[in-house]
């Protein structure tokens, strides 16, 4: 990668800035999902190359936009040969199922840019994260002109801008309650439609667990240092979530302090939260795998297998009710499931004469 920093002036020269910056112009766009669209010209006579067409000006003046007024939880690269391509990754926001996880979007300028918007498609890895965000990569968002919307709400070719675009993805659709941007979803505040939507926001927060193991073991170019150091630095309190949530001791989306959120979703030492048995059964599956691939890459995560084994030797087991639930028809309960996944992930081998325990303290990462 040689990255790139647009001067004052409008040209591109070397950036000497070791820290990941919010936006910086790159020279490699082999990966990026339009490609293959608007190849440039050999002639001079292409609006992307042509410095003095409107095209070429209204992009470069979006570049000094996006350089002066990004977010600290939107980055974005350019790109030296194809100033017609984007790419942004958006962090996902506290108070929502999405925290913590990364998600990026390849944009394109066409040829008659303002006055069209720029194409966007999400990197979905196949998944489906949200009403807004098809599995295709496409993305419905009225800016975009590719969802209804009131006239107010439409691309205007005189003030719309990319910034705009990623704003309004990251507040309008990463949201709190993403179940309610699909119409006919009801009404916010009646129970029955607040049911579904926890239950979206369970799934929700899987998803969006399964695209970080995605993001580890392929990043978008460019962006490689990013999520190394991204995931590396959050991956201790992203299993912390897991844990809470899979617990019930809070709603998915409300680990942590977040401010009013907490008193409304977040439970109280003597109040639990439902957490549906799909969602344990999938987070059983998945923890393990988010152990290992934040362990790999530098994250702090040695004492999950202790804290599970401690969970699993103080599980109440006086209860016949408590031991069905924490049980299944192959024996042990979840915690302990859960640990022999996480250490098979990590390569821990029982030793002989040891207690999970004690095996635990010496072997664990």
């Amino acid at each position: 990668m040689n990255p790139m920093a647009l001067s004052a002036n409008g040209e591109i020269e070397e950036a000497t800035d070791a820290h990941f910056k919010r936006f910086d112009v790159v020279s490699d766009e082999s990966d990026h999902s339009y490609l293959n669209l608007n190849r440039p010209k050999k002639d001079g006579g292409d609006c992307f190359i042509n410095g003095n067409s409107r095209t070429h000006k209204k992009i470069m003046q979006e570049w000094r936009i996006l350089e002066k007024s990004l977010p600290e939880t939107i980055f974005v690269r350019a790109y030296e040969k194809r100033i017609d391509l984007l790419r942004a990754v958006i962090v996902g926001a506290a108070g929502t199922p999405y925290h913590d996880g990364l998600f990026f979007f390849d944009l394109a300028f066409p040829p008659d840019y303002s006055t069209s918007p720029p194409q966007v498609h999400f990197r979905s890895y196949g998944l489906r994260l949200n009403p807004n965000l098809y599995a295709n990569g496409r993305v419905c968002l009225s800016l975009l002109n590719t969802w209804a919307g009131k006239k107010s709400e439409k691309w205007n070719p005189c003030e719309s801008t990319v910034l705009q675009v990623l704003l309004s993805i990251q507040a309008l659709v990463l949201n709190e309650k993403p179940y309610f941007n699909e119409p006919g979803h009801g009404m916010l505040g009646r129970a029955i439609w607040e049911k579904k939507s926890q239950a979206y926001n369970e799934d929700v927060f899987i998803l969006s667990c399964k695209t970080m193991l995605f993001l580890i073991r392929r990043p978008p170019r460019n962006f490689e240092d990013l999520v190394v150091r991204h995931f590396r630095d959050r991956g201790d309190w992203i299993l912390r979530a897991c844990d809470a949530y899979r617990g019930g001791l809070m709603r998915v989306g409300y680990y942590g302090n977040y401010g009013s959120s907490s008193s409304s979703s977040c439970s109280s030492s003597s109040t639990s939260v439902d957490v549906s048995e799909k969602f344990k059964g999938s987070m059983e599956k998945l923890y393990p795998e988010l152990v290992a691939a934040f362990h790999r890459g530098g994250a702090s995560v040695g004492n999950f297998v202790e804290r599970l084994n401690v969970e699993r030797k103080t599980a109440p087991s006086s209860s016949k009710a408590a031991q069905v639930v924490v049980k299944n028809k192959r024996g042990g309960g979840i915690a302990e499931r859960v640990i022999r996944r996480i250490k098979k992930a990590l390569g821990l081998k029982k030793k002989s004469g040891k207690s999970d325990g004690d095996m635990t303290k010496k072997d664990s990462p």
